[in-house]
């Protein structure tokens, strides 16, 4: 398969797959993933663990009726979890872990198969490409004089995708008629949600590992025709952005990107999709982040998210000690940092002050008063004090990267 994958294979297409997929290694390796990420167990309550115990045999289990094409998916556990910075709730898909076995093993095949031809402006969910790329990409091209953006969002896009659009699309590479029947039954993979149980008819299988995939599958066609006609576009899974020299262009840019939208059967969000000046205008999002004129910082439902999590770790009835409230709020400041740290100075002042005020609060619960911190509570509690119990500073953690990259 190494071969065929740098040689191609003939006619373009793969016959012969489904023994890659429930072979004993490639479940093997797929457990170990699934196991490696976790989560929660599915509608059959069997966890992580459960499943390891009886690996062996479960394993052999799902390999024999992979084999026999008897494989059925049970449905998935829909649960409803807070948006950051809102009242709303989002759904979430948890599959049983069996299927993120196989969806898993699935996508290990697949992927190279497909990855192998994918376009050089997509990001999302491909090996070796992340956010930071995509983002590096951004800041490139706005550097570089783009600075016509067309800011497009694909309303509800992984639960709109068509079936039928997206079989074709699969067919293109894949002829095993095993694998395709496979993935038509994740297709039609039930959602269970509290007692109702439903069937979607578009979109792809919720919460299922295979689905960003197939998400990137549909959507390359499009990042093909943008790159074929010059538009520079930045594109992580349904996330886009098109970069442009003038006005005239971001028009033809968003015009070629509705007409495809439209050819899909897809929909570009009519209040979130615009074009935007980046130099003479407040800006645009892309992957958490503010993008304005020479500079980046978090986007505000970045900002209310970090800012939820350590709300949570920093409660005044909190009884845990101080000590180990600070390591537990490191822990959090430090990843956000990770990603966020290319963001403008004055960021990291305002979070470091904010998580201060979080922890002097709590510290004056303790001492039996009530309310936010005062100017008292900064003086019994100085900055100094609270980097002598090890708080992670944003601003000196910026400060040393900025030498390290003047190094």
């Amino acid at each position: 398969m190494l071969t065929a994958l740098e040689q191609g294979v003939q006619g373009g297409t793969w016959f012969s797959l489904i023994d890659k997929v429930y072979a004993l290694p490639t479940l093997q390796a797929a457990f170990a993933r699934v196991k490696a990420k976790g989560g929660a167990a599915g509608v059959d309550h069997q966890t992580i663990a459960m499943v390891e115990a009886r690996l062996d045999e479960t394993l052999a289990h799902l390999a024999r009726h992979l084999r026999e094409g008897t494989y059925r998916p049970l449905p998935v556990r829909r649960v409803w979890i807070p948006k950051p910075g809102s009242r709303e709730r989002r759904p979430l898909g948890i599959p049983t872990v069996r299927d993120r076995i196989v969806q898993t093993a699935l996508r290990l095949v697949l992927e190279p198969i497909f990855d192998r031809d994918f376009a050089a402006q997509s990001y999302g969910f491909r090996p070796q490409r992340g956010c930071k790329d995509a983002l590096r990409r951004v800041q490139q091209l706005l550097d570089a004089g783009d600075t016509e953006v067309v800011d497009a969002d694909l309303r509800r896009y992984f639960d709109t995708i068509p079936h039928e659009g997206l079989r074709v699309a699969l067919r293109r590479k894949v002829s095993d008629g095993r694998v395709l029947a496979l993935l038509d039954v994740f297709l039609a993979q039930g959602v269970l949600d509290g007692l109702a149980e439903w069937t979607p008819e578009a979109g792809t299988p919720q919460g299922a590992v295979i689905s960003p995939l197939l998400a990137n599958i549909y959507l390359d066609p499009l990042d093909h025709i943008m790159a074929a006609a010059g538009f520079e576009m930045v594109r992580y899974a349904d996330d886009l952005v098109v970069l442009c020299r003038t006005r005239e262009e971001a028009t033809a840019a968003l015009a070629q990107l509705a007409h495809w939208t439209t050819m899909a059967a897809l929909e570009l969000h009519p209040e979130k999709t615009r074009l935007v000046d980046v130099t003479r205008s407040a800006g645009f999002d892309f992957l958490g982040y503010h993008f304005a004129p020479g500079r980046r910082w978090p986007r505000k439902k970045s900002l209310q998210k970090l800012k939820t999590t350590l709300r949570a770790k920093t409660r005044r009835t909190h009884g845990h000690s101080l000590t180990a409230i600070i390591a537990d709020v490191n822990r959090s400041l430090h990843g956000w940092f990770g990603y966020f740290k290319h963001s403008r100075p004055s960021t990291f002042r305002d979070v470091d002050s904010w998580v201060r005020m979080r922890l002097r609060s709590l510290l004056r619960k303790r001492q039996g008063g009530s309310g936010r911190s005062t100017g008292a509570d900064h003086r019994r509690w100085p900055n100094a004090f609270f980097t002598a119990h090890g708080l992670y500073s944003l601003t000196a953690a910026h400060a040393l990267a900025c030498q390290s990259s003047r190094r």
